[in-house]
């Protein structure tokens, strides 16, 4: 009798731990995803600030793309791509994956992040996004 007991807690505790992840699930939140890029700023290689860019899905060509400003409309410098990350995660983004690319002699940064949103405009809550020109 404890037996069919203790199996039937634990069927009763699974069965509340798979509805709460199902309605966890149906909260009707979407996962988006943005990348950072970064690009050294210094040819030379003596210091570590880069050129950071984002892509959170907009069109932009290689060579172009959107930076990251202050509410002034001032670009954001870097010290580095971690720097770079604190900056999104303090906006709710949430690292994922990060690496790099040669490019002749240069070496660009990428580094790919997510967050759950409710509504499309919580993606750029927080930013301040400029194309560049």
């Amino acid at each position: 009798m404890r037996k069919l007991k203790f199996i039937l807690l634990i069927l009763a505790l699974a069965l509340g731990v798979s509805t709460y992840a199902q309605s966890q699930n149906e909260s009707g939140t979407t996962r988006v995803y943005a990348e950072l890029l970064g690009f050294n700023t210094n040819l030379l290689g003596l210091n570590k600030n880069v050129k950071v860019m984002i892509d959170l899905g907009q069109p932009q060509s290689f060579f172009k793309g959107h930076k990251i400003q202050d509410e002034n409309g001032k670009d954001i410098k870097f010290n580095s791509m971690v720097a770079a990350m604190n900056y999104m995660g303090q906006r709710g983004w949430i690292f994922v994956q990060a690496y790099t690319v040669s490019q002749g002699k240069d070496l660009v940064y990428h580094w790919l992040m997510y967050k759950d949103i409710k509504d499309e405009s919580e993606i750029m809550e927080g930013l301040n996004v400029q194309n560049i020109d």
